[in-house]
């Protein structure tokens, strides 16, 4: 498929998706989010991409859906075209939150509506002092509930701080974001890019596997009880237990050097 809304691409392991609206703060339009669901879906399957790194061209990371090409365009649209709009979107964090790669967000400038929803799906974010987060939805008269915003939020600030969030549409910063917890980090605007990409590689070149049933089971394990969890957790370790990077890492550790990770 020919992307003409979003850039990819793909450098040692590491897959690169850039929304590049910068004159409209990366605002989505329906095709965007057709080429991202795209992606995203196939990107799973790619086992030449180890790692996915989301970003914004120029200040924002990404400003939601753009407001006369589709908020203006659904008033005048049906109940099926609001719906198959709404499935997509929420395809595209599904496709996120189960593709076995870790995704990074770098988020410099807004990430708002869709944008800060989409960086909630990545399993990392990354912030400069300028970034800005905002569930805005209410202030438009739509539920704070879209694309998986109200189960996501809620497991990494809490209930208490997600119902503020999604109830009132404030927009915080990046040192707000980092007390909450949706910022791992936040780094200077000059170290953003290195920053992130040497996060990727490090996780490109580790032991990949590990790092796929890592993600899975923290995924899973968010709607178990505990002895669901830990049952999964014991058959998941089982498994790695008789994989090819377990038995290279005492392979390396007797001949005292570095392992030679395979992701078997």
């Amino acid at each position: 498929m020919e992307y003409e809304h979003i850039l990819y691409e793909v450098t040692e392991g590491i897959g690169t998706v850039t929304f590049n609206r910068p004159d409209k703060l990366n605002a989505l339009t329906y095709d965007a989010y057709r080429e991202f669901e795209y992606l995203t879906r196939t990107v799973a399957r790619d086992e030449a991409v180890k790692v996915i790194v989301l970003r914004g061209s120029g200040a924002a990371f990404c400003a939601g859906g753009d407001v006369h090409e589709i908020i203006g365009d659904l008033l005048e649209r049906d109940m099926h075209d609001h719906l198959r709009f709404t499935e997509m979107t929420g395809a595209v964090i599904r496709n996120l939150r189960e593709m076995p790669q870790p995704v990074i967000a770098q988020i410099r400038g807004a990430a708002v509506g869709a944008g800060a929803v989409i960086a909630l799906a990545s399993d990392l974010r990354i912030l400069t002092p300028s970034a800005k987060f905002g569930f805005v939805f209410t202030k438009v008269g739509l539920t704070g509930a879209d694309m998986g915003a109200a189960y996501l939020l809620p497991r990494i600030v809490g209930l208490g701080r997600a119902s503020e969030l999604l109830l009132l549409g404030d927009t915080i910063d990046a040192d707000e974001c980092l007390r909450i917890g949706i910022a791992n980090r936040v780094v200077a605007e000059d170290e953003l890019h290195n920053t992130v990409f040497n996060l990727a590689r490090r996780l490109a070149k580790g032991p990949t596997m590990a790092q796929k049933m890592t993600k899975r089971m923290l995924h899973r394990e968010l709607d178990m009880d505990f002895a669901s969890a830990l049952e999964g957790e014991t058959l998941a370790q089982a498994l790695l237990l008789m994989g090819h990077d377990h038995a290279e890492f005492y392979k390396a550790k007797c001949a005292k050097r570095p392992p030679q990770w395979t992701g078997r």
